[in-house]
């Protein structure tokens, strides 16, 4: 085992439950070395977790350390990581803004906001699959093949990055860009940029 991802996770854990973006039942983490899962257990408060809470499971999802089970959405975090090379984290959570659009299987875009269409150009929405089970991720494996993050509908919003710090950066961002769309709407009709301004920004983004 790798004391030093398990570290990660922890921090990780701590600083989304500070940001309001998971619960006790609500997001799982997870990261992904050597063939090893480290993965936050299930129904346990994401800011009191302790070293020996965190499940390691191996690729066949065998359980290998930690006292807790782990998350009811092991496969799901299974199954990304093998959707394409250089995913090393996987965050799941339920944030409100982002959720907000899953229940309402909206997909979030916009054509005014410089930031959000140079990071990300738009956040997709998958098809809805029932959550615990490999029904979860179907729809959202063609989105994830090219994107960082997929809001899953009616349920949450699901990040992947090089490492876990990295989809936890990835989903602070989508929130707050969503939050701030959100807000948008809510005053009045943004105000788009040109197409060709649009272009410039979206081409940032391209993979």
């Amino acid at each position: 085992m790798d004391r030093e991802m398990i570290a990660e996770i922890l921090r990780v854990a701590k600083r989304l439950d500070e940001k309001n973006l998971v619960n006790a039942f609500e997001g799982n983490i997870s990261a992904k070395k050597d063939g090893l899962i480290y993965i936050t257990p299930t129904g346990k408060n994401k800011a009191f977790l302790t070293e020996d809470m965190i499940a390691v499971v191996d690729e066949c999802g065998k359980q290998t350390g930690g006292k807790y089970r782990p998350t009811s959405e092991l496969p799901m975090h299974m199954e990304t990581y093998t959707i394409r090379e250089g995913i090393g984290g996987v965050v799941h959570c339920h944030p409100t803004f982002l959720t907000a659009y899953a229940l309402c299987n909206k997909p979030v875009e916009t054509r005014a906001y410089p930031e959000m269409m140079g990071n990300f150009h738009l956040f997709q929405v998958a098809p809805y699959g029932r959550p615990g089970t490999e029904d979860i991720l179907k729809g959202a494996i063609p989105i994830l093949e090219h994107e960082d993050i997929v809001i899953l509908g009616n349920h949450g919003v699901l990040a992947v990055g090089e490492t876990v710090l990295d989809a936890m950066n990835k989903i602070e961002a989508a929130e707050a860009i969503t939050k701030t769309v959100f807000v948008a709407n809510m005053l009045g009709k943004q105000a788009d940029l040109s197409p060709e301004e649009c272009e410039f920004f979206f081409s940032l983004n391209r993979k």
